[in-house]
């Protein structure tokens, strides 16, 4: 057994996490084998295992542990006026700018972020224009690096769709959801009519969302597809400050619970909010090759979604207290993890390189709770029939309780080096002994340490 008190870790890069993501299984390309699709990507079999645990983990936590917070499925296809009525049709927009060179497009604000420039979210594009040519001399094209960029425009991000007889008369287009929280809105008066929930709850919803993305980049981090755990809370006007606290800390505490480093989280407050926002902060991750950057916004949104859909829809969205008779629209605070930003940020906080003295080794040093594969189960020898029997038997004894896999490709020391690498914790290897005494060897991950234990306590 290699001595494992003394490793070193190494640094890595983004490249690093985007290779291992390929080579085992976590994250493909999408339709790769077409030559590929640009921003969008497939959870392999490792990845939709660590993706679903994270969903897990986030679910019980937001809906399963309170009383205070009810769960929600809605269709991605809405009535069009959902996205006149939320802003999305005529605001749902990022500024492009086209390198005139190789017709490169470019998220001008992102661009101007870059060289020290911040974009208000609120400027007009001749405002945006203005701040571009101010910097124009700094930027370059991100493919050719040329200067030359034509002049900035907004585009609109919202996806548009057909969906049965209005595929022909183009007068009423659909679309794909922006974002996955509009369901919650459209369903509020439903679940205060059909459930005993009373002001303050919640409403939480993991949903798919879809945007045109200029230039999508950074691997998971901006793709044209995306999943979304929104939760919505909704209070009483003006009694949003203590919730909103409540929000920040516990949302805190839940990317600790999954054991990614304090160190590298921070908070970053929205000094340039949205009109209907009266606070915005992000919880950032420090990424490596990107710095920190956003994986979860908190919104208080104040009453904006509820009058806006009560005014498109004419539908009376007002909340009346039980106990004083009191009507009004409540408050909206809003939290929206972006699954793939978080799935990087479990990765790349996992990922270690170490030096040992036996030669260097990869590993995910996963949370339990979050790993894909809980155990692999090695014959230590896959020419001996006793050894496979016996190892097919624990397999199939502790898959009645976990996600495990079998395994018996090469040395075990091969064997380790895999299971290392796919994050798993435990590694359980049938042996000679196992058949005279029911005993295993069980392999630790993160130490690497090696005991014998009995199947039975498995």
């Amino acid at each position: 057994m290699a001595d494992n008190t003394d490793k070193t870790v190494k640094n890595y890069e983004m490249d690093d996490i985007v290779a291992l993501c390929k080579r085992r299984g976590f994250v493909y390309p999408g339709s790769e084998i077409y030559g590929g699709e640009a921003g969008l990507y497939d959870f392999g079999p490792y990845g939709v295992e660590l993706l679903n645990n994270i969903k897990k983990s986030w679910w019980k936590a937001n809906v399963q542990v309170r009383e205070d917070m009810v769960g929600l499925d809605s269709a991605m296809f809405k009535n069009p006026k959902v996205w006149e009525a939320s802003g999305h049709v005529g605001g749902f927009a990022d500024p492009l700018a086209e390198c005139k060179k190789c017709n490169t497009r470019i998220r001008v604000d992102k661009e101007l972020e870059k060289v020290g420039v911040t974009a208000d979210e609120k400027m007009s594009e001749d405002e945006l224009n203005n701040l571009f040519d101010i910097s124009r001399d700094k930027i370059k094209c991100p493919k050719c690096s040329a200067k030359e960029f034509s002049v900035v425009r907004m585009f609109n991000m919202l996806v548009k769709s057909n969906l049965g007889d209005l595929a022909d008369d183009g007068q009423r287009p659909v679309y794909l959801p922006g974002e996955a929280c509009q369901g919650i809105y459209l369903n509020f008066k439903n679940i205060v009519d059909t459930t005993r929930m009373k002001i303050p709850f919640g409403v939480a919803q993991i949903g798919k969302a879809f945007r045109n993305e200029i230039s999508p980049r950074n691997f998971l981090f901006r793709t044209r597809e995306l999943e979304q755990a929104d939760t919505q809370y909704f209070v009483k006007p003006n009694q949003n400050k203590e919730a909103y606290q409540k929000i920040k800390e516990s949302r805190w505490r839940w990317y600790l619970s999954l054991g990614i480093r304090e160190e590298k989280l921070r908070w970053k407050k929205h000094e340039n909010l949205v009109f209907y926002c009266s606070e915005a902060w992000d919880i950032e991750y420090d990424y490596p090759s990107y710095g920190f950057d956003e994986v979860e916004g908190l919104h208080d949104r104040t009453d904006y979604d509820l009058t806006q859909h009560m005014k498109f829809s004419g539908t009376d969205l007002n909340y009346t207290d039980p106990q004083s008779g009191e009507k009004y629209i409540p408050w909206v605070l809003e939290t929206s993890v972006g699954m793939g930003r978080l799935f990087l940020a479990v990765v790349c906080d996992a990922y270690k390189v170490e030096e040992l003295e036996d030669g260097e080794r990869t590993v995910l040093k996963l949370d339990y709770d979050l790993a894909p594969i809980k155990f692999t189960i090695s014959p230590l020898l896959r020419n001996k029939p006793e050894l496979v029997e016996k190892a097919r038997e624990v397999y199939a004894k502790l898959a009645e309780d976990f996600m495990v896999e079998y395994d018996d490709n090469g040395n075990i020391g091969k064997r380790y080096r895999r299971a290392d690498e796919i994050g798993v914790p435990k590694c359980i290897t049938i042996d000679f002994q196992t058949l005279e005494d029911g005993t295993v060897t069980v392999r630790d991950r993160d130490t690497m340490e090696q005991v014998r234990a009995k199947i039975a306590d498995l």
